[in-house]
């Protein structure tokens, strides 16, 4: 790790003792069942639920984020999706009709284009589902197989 000014100010703020009871009490580790997850979960719902958790919650939280995002990568994958499946979810949730995406993906012929399946959407209209949508533009991108 390349030590800079802002490093050496965040390491500064870390109290060892609190960080080392986090510790004690989190207990992370490599996450093997659904218990061990479970645990981990729950550890993590209590801390981001704090109004203003302090460096040593932060610091916690972020380690305990990523055992379980491992986890959850090695046992539960996500399916890949079609790029429409998501606007459509995306649309029922958000209680959006083919007519409000006219402006996001240029006519309401591509609207309906992109909602058959007929065709995948261009560049610039996953860049601006993105947008629209306020997430990853990856999610709007179809990858062949």
């Amino acid at each position: 790790m390349i030590v800079t000014e802002k490093t050496k100010s965040v390491a500064r703020k870390v109290n060892p003792q609190k960080y080392a009871d986090l510790l004690k009490s989190a207990q992370p580790t490599r996450i093997s069942t659904e218990v061990d997850y479970d645990r981990a979960i729950a550890f993590v719902d209590k801390l981001i639920t704090k109004a203003k958790p302090n460096t040593e919650e932060e610091k916690i939280l972020e380690l305990m984020v990523t055992l379980i995002e491992v986890y959850e990568t090695e046992h539960h994958p996500i399916p890949k999706a079609e790029p429409r499946s998501i606007i459509k979810m995306l649309m029922e949730d958000r209680g959006l009709e083919q007519k409000d995406l006219i402006p996001v993906l240029g006519s309401k012929s591509a609207v309906s284009q992109v909602l058959n399946g007929n065709r995948h959407p261009s560049k610039m209209q996953v860049k601006n589902l993105a947008e629209f949508f306020r997430l990853k533009p990856e999610l709007f991108v179809c990858f062949a197989d």
